[in-house]
């Protein structure tokens, strides 16, 4: 399969997804509202953890 018809494919089912997701979830203000919250948090646990990951930094002393 060349890649074009796959990326093609691939679109399109990413759109009957999409549209499927969307008729069975419907949105709840109260959901709606801590989806940036989850989201923020979410990027927080993955900043902690490359840092936990990483280990220590150097540290140069400025006189």
């Amino acid at each position: 399969m060349s890649p074009d018809a796959h990326l093609l494919l691939h679109r399109a089912r990413a759109v009957e997804l999409r549209a499927e997701a969307c008729a069975v979830r419907r949105v709840d203000p109260r959901r709606a509202a801590l989806a940036g919250i989850r989201v923020r948090f979410g990027w927080t646990l993955v900043a902690v953890g490359l840092r936990l990951a990483t280990g220590p930094r150097a540290v140069v002393a400025v006189r």
